[in-house]
Parts: structure tokens; C-alpha cells; sequence
């Protein structure tokens, strides 16, 4: 948490971000433009800063190195401080917005990033194993996890939210495993049974790539949300969906207890 609140201390850090914000996937050049005072060497040391903290996490696409803002440190301190004080308010007042590019090769729609102290084969256990997703996903699945096989997401518990009227057992979200390769990479399609008033995204499958990479004592989890056609209301509402679930995940690694939301 240390190294976040000091990364959000310094405004040119700040505008960084505020740029990230505003279209996420730039290069060191776009983002040299947001503070035209400073020289390249000193964007590239506040980059530095960010990318330490986990607020920047960076792709390779062709020869472009991209710059990808990853809300999942700023969740984890709105989960761990500031939701227990304030969450109606801030949750009102922060929104994360996110314009990419329309070209799925381009670069990924979604680049998130945690770091969780465990090791791969129980992180990856985590991610197949139902018990656990009921847990930090707060939804039932099945499915082997096997590539080529079929997976299916469910809700649990009936629920109602505007319009929608869910059944205990009404799907959520569905896919194909596309490859499966424990305890490293896992990918997916994904798709969903929501309407797209309600955050969903129905007729578009999109493609969800889980990459875990022991680092000493820990795991770096990067999940990639790629596939968008455009900047919906599903778009939307899966970044801070993502945030909140792999937060969960990180919490009920490290603790035993997945972070408990609130029904909207």
C-alpha cells in the first residue's frame, strides 16, 4: 500500500495516469505530450515509479512497448481503507474509463495485473476449483478446464437488479477453454447471458488469457480482456468488474476470506 500512496503523491504521476484514463495503451511518446516541461528521461522515471507501484503494467506489440493503467492497486485500497469509511461516495466520485483501439490485434482491451503471495499450483487451483469460485467470483461454474471443453458460470442465489430477475441457476457467463496449461496460462472466450442494458454483452464472444509467473515468494497474475467490438456498457462495467474479482482472489489467497462486497 506504501508504495501506491507514495506512486499517487507526485502530480506528474498523477497526469500520467489522468492521460492512462483517458485512452489507456500509449507509448512512452503519447505520454511525453502530457507533461511537455519534462525531458523524456524524466517521464520515463515517473513511468518507473508507476510501473513499480502496479498503477502502470506495460505490453509488447510489435516494436511499441504500450502503457496499460491497472486499477487493481487502487481497488485494493478502496477495498482495505477507504470502503469502510466511504465506499457509497467514492464509488460515486471514480469512475475508470477505457478507449482502445477497435482492432483486436492491436493491443488487449483489458491489462490487469496483481501480485499475490502464493505459488502457481495453488493459484491455478484457485481459478479451476469450484469451492473457490463460489467464493472470490461469488458465482458457480463447471467445467473440466481441459482445452476444447466448455465452461459455464451460474448464479447462485436469486437476485434482482432493475429489469433483470435472476433464478438460483440462471446462467451468467459461458465460454471455451482454449488453452489450458497449469499451472502457467489459462484462455478462454467469454461470453455473456446479460443483456447489454444490464452490463452484459450477448452475441460477442470476447477472449480472457490468465498468465501466472512465479516471482520469488509471490505470483504475478496478469489477466488480458481482449476482443471488444466497441466501448459498451459491457466494456465498461468489466474493468471494474475484474478489479474487484481479482482483489477478492488476492484476499482469499493470502487471508482465507475473499473480500466481502455489497448487494447493490
Amino acid at each position: 500500500m506504501e508504495a501506491v500512496f507514495k506512486a499517487l503523491s507526485d502530480e506528474h504521476r498523477r497526469v500520467l495516469l489522468d492521460r492512462l484514463f483517458e485512452r489507456d495503451g500509449q507509448t512512452l511518446t503519447e505520454l511525453e505530450a502530457a507533461l511537455p516541461s519534462m525531458t523524456r528521461f524524466g517521464v520515463m522515471k515517473h513511468l518507473r515509479v508507476l510501473e513499480g507501484a502496479g498503477l502502470v503494467t506495460t505490453r509488447r506489440v510489435g516494436r511499441q512497448k504500450l502503457h496499460y493503467l491497472n486499477p487493481v492497486p487502487i481497488r485494493l485500497v478502496l477495498d482495505r481503507w477507504i470502503s469502510k469509511y466511504a465506499q457509497p461516495w467514492v464509488e460515486a466520485m471514480t469512475g475508470i474509463k477505457q478507449a482502445l483501439e477497435s482492432d483486436m490485434t492491436q493491443a488487449p482491451k483489458h491489462v490487469f495485473e496483481v501480485y499475490i503471495r502464493t505459488t502457481p499450483e495453488k493459484l491455478w487451483a484457485a481459478l479451476t476449483d469450484r469451492e473457490a469460485n463460489h467464493k472470490f467470483f461469488g458465482l458457480d461454474v463447471e467445467s473440466d478446464w481441459q482445452t476444447g471443453s466448455t465452461y459455464r458460470f451460474s448464479f447462485m442465489t436469486p437476485f434482482s437488479m432493475g429489469e433483470l430477475s435472476v433464478k438460483a441457476g440462471d446462467s451468467a457467463h459461458f465460454g471455451m477453454i482454449l488453452e489450458a496449461d497449469p499451472p502457467t496460462r489459462l484462455v478462454q472466450t467469454f461470453e455473456s447471458d446479460f443483456p447489454e442494458n444490464m452490463g452484459g454483452a450477448p452475441e460477442q464472444a470476447t477472449k480472457v488469457t490468465w498468465e501466472i509467473e512465479q516471482m520469488g515468494e509471490v505470483c504475478k497474475l496478469t489477466l488480458l480482456h481482449e476482443g471488444w467490438k466497441d466501448e459498451s456498457m459491457a466494456f465498461q462495467s468489466s474493468r471494474q468488474g475484474w478489479a474487484q474479482i481479482l482483489s477478492s482472489l488476492k484476499s482469499l489467497l493470502e487471508t482465507g476470506e475473499p473480500l466481502a462486497y455489497p448487494q447493490e
